[in-house]
């Protein structure tokens, strides 16, 4: 079973929004994806209100409601009636509910600003004003909702607007992560680099904890040409791949051959100890949401590692020229190289010697 975006960190949700250049900002998916609670966390990072303006809540077996939190009014949407059938919640529309407290909460947002919906679903698809007043919303504010994932024209048209980025809980996404161990580290000294503790971790370790969660088990593995790094990994349960191969084209494909068939591959350095999950997340999102791009992290416009390759990229990364690597790729790549920011320059340090680790470590 391929990996969900079930429990994201709402902070790396955001930064793929912003990333995306999107408007609007929609959460999917079925009944306890946990779009709510995903919603409630990601609002104040949008600079919305802390709560959704409109809110639906059921009381089961009786009726469904809609409140506006800026007044507290509440009413009914939806009835239960038990002769409907099942096995969905059996609520009989109440459109004037809709028709007066939602249409109003829409009306008052201001133009421009945020105004959050939780949540749109089937009742809303059976009142025709009020998904003309959704309609004028997104033309004049900027939404952030959670969308109920039915086979509705609505709700279709809602999630595929050219101008919202949607966030799929329930959308397996089966990525690959190649952990590029291989470097002989000889900048560094005897020994390289690859087990030398920052902050009492190893630096392959921190690679590893910044992946960790987010690709099904064989589809994240590291590439190296250290028997000390190699068992570092079974230590850890990491599946890793030892070699003596002499060139990076050659990390690359066994990385790649060893992962099957992915929805595309994140190329990540074992030498950037400050990198975060919620950055390799965030990036995640990213090439979910616009899986014809790749994608990487930047510092004020400066691009950076790790980064994400395509799924159609992935055979020509397989049969580069001896010597070359992913940047070859990126330098006539037939697809758009999007950049993720990524506020904290000291995530992108990368470790060649024992004083760049010091002086890392000391700032951090």
């Amino acid at each position: 079973m391929a990996v969900s975006l079930l429990y994201p960190i709402p902070r790396a949700a955001v930064r793929a929004f912003l990333a995306s250049g999107k408007r609007h900002f929609l959460l999917t998916g079925g009944r306890g994806a946990g779009k709510s609670t995903l919603l409630a966390a990601v609002l104040p990072l949008l600079g919305a209100s802390n709560a959704p303006d409109i809110l639906t809540f059921a009381r089961p077996k009786q009726a469904v409601y809609l409140r506006r939190t800026a007044t507290g009014e509440c009413t009914r949407i939806g009835v239960f009636d038990p002769s409907l059938p099942g096995p969905d919640t059996r609520m009989r529309p109440v459109p004037e509910g809709f028709c007066t407290l939602g249409i109003a909460a829409l009306d008052a947002a201001p133009a421009g600003g945020w105004v959050s919906v939780d949540e749109i679903g089937y009742l809303e698809t059976t009142c025709a004003p009020y998904c003309d007043a959704l309609r004028a919303a997104f033309s004049r504010c900027r939404l952030a909702a959670a969308v109920r994932k039915a086979d509705l024209p609505f709700l279709k048209e809602l999630l595929t607007r050219p101008d919202v980025f949607v966030l799929d809980l329930d959308r397996p996404f089966d990525p690959g992560c190649v952990i590029l161990a291989s470097g002989l580290g000889v900048r560094f000294g005897p020994g390289g680099k690859l087990l030398v503790p920052f902050h009492g971790r190893p630096l392959l370790g921190r690679a590893l904890d910044a992946t960790a969660g987010l690709f099904r088990e064989n589809r994240r593995i590291v590439v190296t040409r250290s028997e000390e790094a190699a068992a570092f990994c079974r230590s850890e349960g990491v599946p890793v791949k030892l070699h003596a191969l002499p060139n990076r084209s050659d990390t690359i494909r066994l990385g790649l051959e060893a992962l099957g068939d992915p929805e595309g591959c994140l190329f990540c350095p074992a030498d950037q100890p400050l990198l975060s999950t919620e950055t390799v997340q965030a990036l995640l999102f990213c090439a979910a949401h616009d899986p014809g791009a790749v994608w990487r992290p930047a510092h004020k416009g400066e691009p950076g590692a790790p980064v994400f390759f395509p799924q159609f990229l992935l055979s020509r990364l397989k049969t580069l020229a001896p010597g070359q690597g992913g940047r070859s790729i990126l330098r006539d790549a037939p697809c758009p190289v999007r950049l993720l920011d990524c506020p904290d320059g000291r995530e992108l340090a990368d470790i060649d010697t024992p004083a760049a680790l010091a002086a890392l470590e000391a700032e951090s």
